[in-house]
């Protein structure tokens, strides 16, 4: 294993990397996986991956699980990125591609961040695994714990899609419905999980399930032969998936697989719920909590996200933005996306769609420009919003 020590994103403080830790014990931030990436390229080239399983942990040196026994896996990663020509020439677009996270086990991206945190937790002892969540994540604890032998406890609000409430009831977990919001869902672990004796594996409050996600920037550069998208389009809730991203950005440039030039980052958020949008547009570096937060697509609604200002930073770093689109754009985007591309994609996802189109209204991007937008999750699982 080639990790060195977990890093403070906020102030820089070293946390031991082999015990589990939560947020920094100096500032409460969230930690960071850092590695010896000179060591980690020696065995880990671009020639080695052509031999390697098509799963995430294909790249196994910069991914911090020590022995290879502990992995949990159901087979996650290497989603496909599929071609988008229709909808490239609606948009006008020479090039446009979505990353479809669909695929994945538990059908959404959130099983990649589940898999490198509970085959972790694992490894470093946890037995009673803890999360608040909106949908997605809940079945993937659910799940990879279920493969770990572990327990699972979730916390979601009463009126998450009926899917994700089904699936971790069927996956062992101990599951209550919270009648709030996903930050209500936290507080309730956080209250209890001493006394429980749970490990917190909430977004961004471990630092693993970043690990998990940030493959999604090493396959995206792997898909398109080391040559990376002009604009990257996300749907941002917690945004561990665009943190993670910009993190492997930066670790494939230290080991001299690309060079220092980035995609602009956009972040997506629904207009009822969009704490990281408001807080670009009003130039600060940290997101206040948005109040009475409401959308249909349950994984944006995230009032208040622990890593905003790393979010920020990428997004700003990137010369990108963040935009909002309203709940009838992004369910209209959904059957626009499907029509012309055969994928019934998550509402979080669609919203990727109304989201392009203002950019490109605004100018903010040209017709020549290479665009990757994600789905992060199935449209299945989300058939109450359709149906209403």
């Amino acid at each position: 294993m080639n990790v060195t020590h977990l890093e403070c994103a906020a102030c820089g403080l070293h946390h031991e990397a082999r015990r589990l830790h939560n947020l920094c014990t100096q500032c409460g931030k969230p930690l960071l996986v850092r590695y010896d990436l000179k060591r980690a390229a020696d065995s880990l080239t671009k020639e080695v991956l052509l031999t390697r399983p098509s799963n995430m942990w294909r790249y196994r040196e910069v991914l911090p699980v020590e022995h290879d026994e502990n992995i949990t896996s159901l087979g996650e990663g290497w989603t496909p990125l599929l071609p988008a020509p229709r909808l490239a020439r609606q948009t006008g677009l020479d090039q446009l591609w979505i990353k479809d996270e669909s695929q994945n086990p538990t059908q959404s991206f959130k099983a990649r961040g589940m898999s490198a945190a509970v085959s972790v937790a694992k490894e470093l002892g946890a037995r009673r695994l803890a999360v608040p969540s909106a949908g997605n994540a809940a079945g993937a604890l659910a799940a990879y714990a279920a493969r770990a032998g572990l327990e699972a406890f979730i916390f979601m609000p009463a009126d998450t899609p009926r899917a994700n409430i089904i699936e971790c009831q069927q996956t062992g977990a101990h599951v209550q419905l919270i009648d709030g919001l996903i930050t209500d869902c936290g507080a309730e672990v956080a209250r209890r999980k001493d006394a429980e004796g749970w490990f917190d594996v909430s977004t961004l409050k471990e630092p693993y399930r970043v690990e998990g996600k940030k493959t999604l920037g090493y396959e995206l550069a792997e898909q398109l032969n080391w040559t990376l998208p002009d604009v990257i389009i996300y749907p941002t809730g917690g945004g561990t998936g665009l943190i993670g991203m910009w993190k492997a950005f930066a670790e494939m440039e230290a080991m001299g697989w690309i060079d220092a030039k980035r995609p602009r980052m956009v972040s997506v958020q629904a207009a009822g719920c969009a704490p990281i949008v408001r807080a670009f547009m009003e130039g600060k570096r940290f997101a206040d909590e948005f109040a009475n937060a409401a959308t249909t697509a349950s994984g944006l609604r995230v009032p208040r996200a622990i890593g905003d200002f790393l979010i920020l930073d990428a997004i700003r770093a990137s010369g990108g933005t963040a935009v909002a689109v309203t709940d009838d754009e992004l369910i209209h985007a959904t059957g626009e996306m499907g029509a012309a591309e055969g994928l019934f994609a998550a509402p979080e996802g669609a919203a990727c769609l109304p989201a392009l189109r203002k950019l490109i209204r605004a100018g903010e991007v040209k017709p020549s420009e290479s665009v990757v937008l994600f789905n992060t999750g199935a449209g299945v699982k989300y058939l109450e919003t359709y149906a209403s």
